[in-house]
């Protein structure tokens, strides 16, 4: 999968208007700021269509499914409509499903409790845990981190080569690097998977947000990913993709609207008849309004030009690169290369810096948000930074004191809402801080580096 800027300027894209663009925060040198966002990697902010679409349907909010009145009707043709806008955004076959779920986690781990008997499943150790852990009850093979996508593939295909070819089997991947940002070669692995007689879930929560996802043309099974990575709060997720494996599964979860009919039998039991289509893994009073802000989400995203909005993204990924290719002290991970096409997501080290004390400094001296940590991708981090898998370093949490060497990274990741002033900013503050050190002592709290209040650094 490669993004193509060609024959579009980017200049003609103006960000998207995104909620807390205006949100001022107070610095430990005095004064406040504009808040720069730039963690959407975690959760990007909550798009100002999306919100205001929700603002009108609130009064409206009734229970789905199972009343007669009014607002129930109308708020059960909403979450179906938003089902059949989230299909057509992901270019779903007639034959799929698209399921409702919590994130990107719990449709990973509902795929994983639908998977058949005795199936094998492929991951690469590179995954985020959410695509790395739920296969716990599978027979599951990890394949090593590889450093080009032609070796991705070519590692695929050796180990699926190796399995038995009569029994089921599945492979997950991401589409784009939650560390690194880079694309991965979904529509070849998908390719060799089915080659091999596998199938394949494409891990879409950071590529989604980023770049146009279609099931049919990268001949995907399934897709996951989160509403709160695409500009949607709430809390809602989707699986989408073939239905044959999750309506022959047991519901991931028992109760009201997975069952068609519940009746007593003669000796005491219970029949159940469970529903075949979405209802059947989407038990309980669903999240309407999370629902909802992803269909919008996805209208906002698909009316406000795809292209453009993927062209001007790459070039502050190309500002951001350059930028810090201009600091020595600092390195970027990458497993691919500098070459390889990436999204905004960009994760690295500053030689003679704790990540985290980098971090801290960020957010109370210029008011920048990033990430620090090991970005629940503890493995691929830890082969990026060549340290020894059992070394210690805990997702968000240093490891050591300001100052010192640490085994986390520093993440910065934007997208349709970051305003370049928001990237400028950045850049100035990683020279700054290099060259010329925090302006603050700082200090470890309860596992986060934070700035020893009233103490300033001596400079």
């Amino acid at each position: 999968m490669s993004v193509s800027t060609a024959a579009i300027d980017p200049s003609v894209c103006a960000p998207l208007p995104v909620l807390g663009q205006d949100v001022t925060v107070p610095l430990v040198t005095g004064g406040e700021v504009t808040y720069a966002a730039l963690d959407y990697a975690a959760s990007a902010p909550a798009l100002q269509r999306v919100w205001d679409d929700v603002a009108a349907y609130a009064p409206y909010y009734g229970s789905v499914h199972r009343g007669a009145g009014y607002l129930s009707q109308l708020s059960t043709d909403l979450f179906e409509n938003s089902r059949r806008t989230v299909a057509e955004f992901l270019g779903c076959r007639a034959e799929d499903q698209v399921v409702f779920t919590r994130s990107t986690t719990d449709s990973l781990s509902l795929l994983a409790a639908a998977i058949p008997a005795n199936c094998q499943v492929f991951v690469y150790e590179t995954e985020h845990h959410a695509s790395l852990l739920p296969w716990r009850d599978a027979q599951v093979t990890y394949l090593n981190a590889p450093r080009t996508p032609g070796q991705a593939v070519e590692s695929l295909e050796r180990a699926l080569a190796d399995r038995d070819p009569y029994g089921p089997a599945l492979v997950c991947v991401t589409g784009a690097s939650n560390v690194t940002g880079e694309l991965w070669p979904v529509k070849e692995l998908a390719a060799a998977a089915h080659a091999h007689g596998a199938r394949i879930v494409l891990d879409a929560a950071q590529l989604a947000p980023h770049h146009p996802v279609d099931i049919a043309e990268l001949d995907v099974d399934w897709v996951a990913f989160s509403g709160h990575k695409l500009y949607a709060p709430f809390g809602s997720g989707v699986l989408a993709g073939r239905a044959d494996w999750l309506q022959a599964a047991e519901p991931y979860l028992a109760g009201g609207g997975a069952s068609r009919k519940v009746a007593r039998r003669a000796d005491g039991g219970v029949d159940v008849d469970w529903h075949t289509t979405a209802a059947r893994h989407e038990a309980g009073s669903p999240n309407v309004i999370g629902v909802y802000s992803i269909a919008s989400a996805c209208k906002a995203l698909t009316e406000a030009g795809f292209d453009s909005l993927v062209a001007r993204e790459q070039e502050l990924v190309g500002r951001v690169r350059e930028g810090l290719a201009e600091v020595p002290e600092v390195q970027v991970l990458s497993l691919f290369g500098d070459d390889a096409p990436r999204v905004g997501v960009i994760s690295f080290v500053v030689r003679g810096w704790n990540s985290s004390h980098f971090a801290a400094a960020l957010s109370a001296e210029y008011g920048i948000g990033v990430r620090d940590g090991l970005f629940c991708a503890h493995p691929l981090v830890r082969t990026l930074l060549g340290s020894d898998p059992q070394d210690p370093g805990e997702c968000g949490a240093p490891e050591a004191e300001p100052g010192e060497r640490s085994l986390n990274a520093i993440r910065v990741s934007f997208g349709a809402g970051t305003p370049d002033e928001h990237i400028e900013r950045f850049l100035r503050a990683v020279t700054e801080l290099v060259r010329e050190g925090a302006q603050w002592k700082y200090r470890t709290e309860d596992g986060r580096c934070v700035p020893d209040r009233g103490t300033a650094a001596q400079i």
